[in-house]
């Protein structure tokens, strides 16, 4: 098991993004959650096997139909600390 931060910019908060992110998750049974951070960007951490986190990075690159994202940044991270199964929004 890996697990990667995922920190998108754009219209992210305010057009589902998060529980966009939180099914997406779930489809490919990855542990984890997704915030929304006081400079508008949406912070997603996750936790499972490298195609899963690559099928989670290739939706979270398009969005939901009411978002866009401008940026994505993917930082592969410690997996020891607290990823909560199932995904879940905080």
């Amino acid at each position: 098991m890996i697990a990667r931060r995922f920190l998108v910019t754009g219209r992210v908060q305010g057009v589902g993004f998060r529980a966009f992110v939180r099914r997406a998750a779930g489809r490919v049974e990855l542990a984890g959650f997704a915030r929304n951070l006081p400079d508008g960007s949406v912070e997603v951490v996750a936790r499972g096997t490298a195609p899963a986190l690559d099928e989670l990075e290739s939706k979270v690159r398009v969005g939901p139909a009411f978002g866009r994202v401008s940026s994505l940044e993917v930082v592969e991270i410690s997996v020891e600390g607290d990823f909560p199964i199932p995904f879940e929004i905080r």
